[in-house]
């Protein structure tokens, strides 16, 4: 996948999300993605090449960083709970999307529960998973 359509990927599913708003709070080269004010994606070409920072499980952030070439810690975040993706073979967009909608729910879950614009232990999950 190369860097032009992850971060048009990852930014098309983004904006599918419910109560998703884009600011600009570290100038126009970093894109933020928020749900309720709380980041879940950050998007920018600062270290040279576009990359696309999603929050991740920690756990599921080292599996993937193990099973992806184009996965490596965040990019200037806390590198165990945020993951960078970059353009490469070893990310398709399904992964994109199915990354970037994970980060969501771990945000929206982290939100007190009057706040939340989704369930997120069932949103976004195939229904076999959710049960």
């Amino acid at each position: 996948m190369d860097g032009k359509t992850l971060q048009e990927t990852a930014q098309e599913r983004a904006r599918s999300l419910p109560v998703v708003t884009l600011e600009y709070p570290f100038g126009p080269a970093w894109e933020v993605f928020k749900v309720h004010g709380k980041v879940f994606m950050l998007m920018t070409e600062v270290p040279g090449r576009p990359v696309v920072i999603l929050k991740s499980d920690p756990e599921e952030a080292e599996a993937l960083r193990a099973s992806h070439a184009d996965i490596t810690p965040g990019y200037h975040m806390n590198k165990k709970h945020w993951i960078t993706l970059a353009p490469g073979a070893s990310i398709d967009p399904q992964l994109v999307e199915d990354l970037v909608t994970d980060s969501y729910r771990l945000v929206v879950a982290g939100l007190p529960k009057a706040e939340q614009p989704v369930n997120p232990k069932t949103f976004g999950v195939p229904e076999a998973e959710a049960q």
